[in-house]
């Protein structure tokens, strides 16, 4: 019996789940190996022990290590000339609107390495033909500077590509083996500082992604696995030879995972609208379910490059089990943004860690009660005790107040992003079901409640690994953009279907798989755009009316304007299998919430806190005036107390 397996691999542990043909699901964890990933990824599927595998889908963050750490390859960018300092300019907004020092970090192509382009198109038309002396210009100049790949990004190349597109060809003739990264392929959508840092982005990850991905591909086929795919940001698989031409869509592979494994939970439990919270070793992410599915967005920073892609919509917070407390030179306690990880980890995993983190409070408190965590890790508690009172004696507090003032450090900076994922867009809280996962995730829960106002809590079966077991779930999936910039009152039935039947093209798509397609529009005259479903056969007076609808439902208010139309983006993907894959793993097998306790003996289906629950791989701590129901599906519903 073959099954689905999905690996995510986190900043202290590296999760494996496999759905199997009649539902079974199994889980596995080992410690990370930050140095290669695919190591971990290997010792998960070595720790699985099966070959009998359909799929393997891996969420990754390769990609965000490489932006985080300025460690991607020596691009050169070819811009056109007069334009050629976008990257620096940005959008002459300041890193920080009252810090004076705040910078933003350098661009990924430093400004010798621009190399300008004697060229210029307009959105009418050509304005300065690209000729043969200029192309052989370019050709030298960037043969010169001996770089690893070319990104060219010419102005207004979304409207008409043919000057990127001859530029890449001689470059391509003149330099074979070198990888040639055209706008017009990458981004084709207006704004030009977004489109060219996200064409940037693309050539600066793609040779290192290429090489893990390869790597990693090695490691399986040793292994006689199938061949890998990869998690995109947007919420689909992609195999591992189209990763590895799309690196800047994997900038949130693993998050990505974690909010599509959380809406497929919210539906098996007969809910629509949730808010997420991942809670891992290094960091929070959190996410936004709206009508059953993730909140896709289209596009943001990632360690401060702009990143323009469709992605579903992740916040990431510097708080998780390994955040290190510490005080700072005013005498405040702090928590995080440094994080033990897995090496040394927290004082309580004996692994070498001095510093009290996050884990080690929870120890401490007793909040974490099982005497051996996931990877084979021992819990050193007398340690964990032992690090906090240390920090407790320097701010002259009692070592309990200073563990619990140590978790609620951190809730309040995990809460924070929360508002700002749903209160920013309009969407209360207090309407949402908190959906906490990872392996923090179902500790923090009724604290994250409390301050947002959320009414429940939905710890979902397998809530430790539930990133993992998304990846698991996933549909293998393709998109396309075409540029359309048309008001729907200059469009008529057959232009628009024509937009989406481009659109489709682009996907490259098997034909059986089912299509989306959505219109990227905004109010003439405003500078940001929602996507609005759409289908072929759509008349432009329907779109405008659906536009309106989801404005006013999503600001409050619309306008009495036409409707432009930006672009046009389908969404392709293998969707039966995917809902075959849901149906088998989302629920996963029901729980005997009688065996959870650690030693305490049977506990009833319904919890009254202030409990601590030994999950399959995680602990929940349902708090001091809340209640924990376990539900038939398995996981739990956590609501406060009558």
């Amino acid at each position: 019996m073959s099954a689905s397996v999905g690996i995510d691999v986190g900043g202290t542990f590296t999760d494996l789940v496999s759905i199997d043909a009649d539902g079974t699901v199994e889980a596995r964890k080992v410690l990370s190996t930050p140095a290669d990933q695919s190591e971990g990824v290997e010792a998960s599927l070595r720790a699985l022990g099966r070959t009998d595998l359909s799929r393997v889908v891996h969420g990754t963050t390769v990609a965000t290590n490489m932006l985080l750490e300025r460690a991607g390859a020596r691009v050169a960018l070819c811009a056109t000339a007069g334009f050629t300092d976008l990257l620096e300019l940005r959008r002459q907004v300041r890193a920080s609107l009252y810090d004076l020092t705040r910078h933003h970090p350098p661009p990924l192509v430093a400004a010798d390495h621009v190399v300008p382009v004697d060229e210029r198109i307009s959105p009418d038309g050509v304005l300065r033909p690209l000729l043969a002396p200029a192309i052989t210009d370019v050709v030298e100049r960037v043969q010169a500077l001996a770089p690893d790949i070319v990104a060219i990004a010419l102005l207004h190349a979304y409207r008409d590509p043919s000057h990127e597109q001859a530029l890449a060809a001689a470059l391509r003739a003149r330099l074979p083996g070198l990888d040639v990264v055209c706008s017009s392929d990458v981004f084709p959508e207006i704004r030009e500082y977004e489109r060219t840092a996200t064409t940037v982005a693309e050539a600066y990850l793609r040779p290192g992604v290429a090489r893990y991905v390869r790597r990693l591909a090695d490691r399986l086929r040793a292994m006689s696995l199938p061949a890998l795919g990869v998690m995109t940001s947007s919420g689909g698989m992609r195999t591992a030879q189209d990763a590895s031409s799309s690196a800047a869509q994997l900038a949130l592979s693993g998050p990505a995972g974690g909010v599509v494994g959380a809406a497929a939970v919210l539906r098996a439990a007969g809910l629509s609208r949730g808010l997420t919270i991942d809670i891992g070793g290094t960091s929070a992410d959190v996410g936004l379910i709206l009508d059953g599915e993730p909140l896709v967005e289209p596009g943001g920073e990632v360690a401060g490059v702009p990143i323009a892609l469709p992605r579903v919509l992740v916040e990431t917070v510097s708080a998780g089990g390994g955040s290190i407390a510490w005080i700072d030179d005013g005498g405040a306690l702090r928590v995080g943004p440094r994080s033990a990880g897995s090496v040394p980890g927290p004082i309580a995993f004996a692994r070498g860690g001095t510093q009290p983190t996050v884990t080690d409070a929870h120890v401490m408190l007793g909040n974490i009660r099982a005497a051996r965590m996931s990877g084979g890790v021992q819990l050193d508690v007398e340690g964990a005790r032992a690090g906090i009172a240390a920090l407790a004696a320097r701010l002259g507090r009692d070592a309990g107040d200073t563990a619990r003032a140590i978790i609620a450090t951190a809730d309040a900076s995990m809460a924070r992003a929360l508002r700002r994922v749903s209160v920013e867009r309009g969407v209360d809280p207090r309407q949402c079901t908190l959906v906490a996962f990872g392996g923090g995730g179902p500790l923090h829960a009724c604290g994250l409640a409390d301050i947002v106002g959320a009414a429940q809590v939905l710890v979902p079966p397998h809530a430790g690994v539930l990133s993992a077991l998304g990846l698991a779930m996933t549909a293998e999936r393709r998109e396309g953009m075409v540029s359309v910039m048309q008001r729907t009152g200059a469009l008529n039935s057959e232009a628009l279907d024509g937009a989406l039947r481009d659109a489709d093209a682009r996907c490259d798509a098997d034909a059986s798989w089912t299509r989306s397609w959505f219109l990227r529009a905004r109010f003439v005259g405003q500078g940001h755009e929602l996507d609005v479903p759409a289908q072929p056969g759509d008349a432009p007076g329907a779109v405008r009316a659906r536009f309106a609808d989801l404005h006013r439902s999503r600001v409050g208010f619309d306008l009495p304007v036409d409707v432009e139309i930006v672009s046009v983006r389908c969404v392709a993907s293998d969707a039966p299998r995917a809902a075959r894959l849901e149906r088998q793993g989302a629920g996963g097998v029901a729980w005997d919430a009688a065996s959870l306790t650690d030693g305490g003996g049977a506990c009833d289906a319904t919890i009254a806190g202030p409990c601590s629950v030994v999950l399959p791989d995680a602990t929940m701590f349902v708090a001091d005036g809340w209640t924990a129901r376990a539900l038939p599906m398995g996981g739990w519903m956590l609501e406060r107390a009558p």
